[in-house]
C-alpha cells in the first residue's frame, strides 16, 4: 500500500470516528462523546509507539509489504478480541476493587518514566525468547513459504517465519493493552465508550502502519510525547482516589497538546547524530 493511499484511508477513519463521536453527542450527551473522543486519541497515541515496534519487527526478519498486510490483518482481528477481553475483566475489577485503580495510575506512571529513560537499543528478533520458545512446540522453517503461516513436509507439520511473526505482533499487543486499557479508564469506566473508542483507534491501525512506516525515522520525539501521555493519565487515575477530578475537556486538551508537541518537535529538531 502507498503512503498516500494509505493517507487517505487514515482520514477516512478518523472522519468516520468524528461521524460516531458526533452520534454520541446526540444520543448520550456532552459528556460522554468527550469521554470518547478523549479515550480515542489516547489509544491512538500509545498505538502509534506499538506500530514503531511492529516496523523493527518486520524490518528485522525482511517481510515485504504484502505479508506484512496479512499479518497486520490477523494482529489485528486478535486485538479486537483481547481488547474486549481485557476491558471486561477491568471493568468488572475495577467496579469490586475501586482501589486498584491507584495501582493502575502507579504502574502508568512508572511505565511512562521508563520509556523516557529507556535508551533506544537495536533488538536482534530473529534470536528472540519467543522463537525457542515455539520451536518447542513447532518445528519452523528456515524461510518464508509464501503468505502462509503453517506447511507439512513429509507429514510434519512445520510453523514458518509468518507465524512467529504474528505470535510476535500478539504478545507486544497484549503488553501495550496493559498500559493502553488502564488509561482509558482514567477518562472513562463506561464499557460502551471504552469499547468503542478502542475498536476506532484498532480499525485503522493498519493505514496508519503503512504511513508511519514512510516516515518513523522523522519522529523522534514522539516516544517521549506518549510516555508524557502515560504519565499525565497515570496522575488523573492516582487523582480521582482522592477526590480530585480533572474535567474531560481539560483531559482531552493535555492529551492533545502532548501528542502534537512532541510530533511539532521532532519536525522542527533534528537530532545531532543525523544533522551531519
Amino acid at each position: 500500500m502507498s503512503g498516500k493511499r494509505a493517507f487517505v484511508w487514515v482520514l477516512f477513519w478518523f472522519d468516520l470516528t468524528l461521524c460516531f463521536c458526533i452520534g454520541i453527542f446526540i444520543f448520550l450527551g456532552r459528556t460522554k462523546a468527550l469521554e470518547f473522543i478523549s479515550g480515542f486519541v489516547i489509544e491512538q497515541s500509545l498505538s502509534i509507539d506499538n506500530l514503531f515496534l511492529f516496523i523493527v519487527i518486520f524490518s528485522s526478519f525482511g517481510i515485504t509489504q504484502d505479508n506484512q498486510r496479512r499479518v497486520l490483518n490477523y494482529g489485528i482481528a486478535g486485538a479486537f478480541v483481547l481488547r474486549l477481553v481485557f476491558i471486561v475483566l477491568g471493568i468488572k475489577i475495577i467496579n469490586s476493587f475501586h482501589w486498584l485503580l491507584n495501582v493502575f495510575g502507579f504502574i502508568l506512571i512508572l511505565s511512562g518514566v521508563q520509556m523516557m529513560l529507556k535508551k533506544e537499543e537495536i533488538t536482534n528478533y530473529e534470536d528472540s525468547r519467543i522463537i525457542r520458545i515455539i520451536g518447542r512446540f513447532f518445528r519452523i522453517t528456515d524461510k518464508l513459504e509464501g503468505d502462509r503461516f503453517f506447511i507439512k513436509k513429509n507429514n510434519v507439520l512445520y510453523a514458518t517465519p509468518l507465524f512467529v511473526i504474528l505470535v510476535l505482533i500478539e504478545l507486544t499487543d497484549i503488553i501495550f493493552a496493559l498500559d493502553s486499557i488502564p488509561s482509558i479508564f482514567s477518562v472513562s469506566t463506561d464499557p460502551l465508550i471504552v469499547f468503542t473508542s478502542n475498536i476506532f483507534a484498532i480499525i485503522g491501525l493498519r493505514n496508519l502502519y503503512f504511513v508511519l512506516g514512510k516516515v518513523h525515522e522523522k519522529f523522534h520525539f514522539v516516544k517521549y510525547g506518549i510516555a508524557a501521555i502515560l504519565i499525565f493519565t497515570g496522575i488523573k487515575l492516582s487523582a480521582m482516589m482522592f477526590g480530585v477530578h480533572i474535567s474531560p475537556e481539560w483531559s482531552l486538551a493535555i492529551i492533545v497538546s502532548l501528542m502534537v508537541g512532541s510530533i511539532t518537535a521532532s519536525m522542527l529538531f533534528v537530532p545531532v547524530s543525523e544533522s551531519h
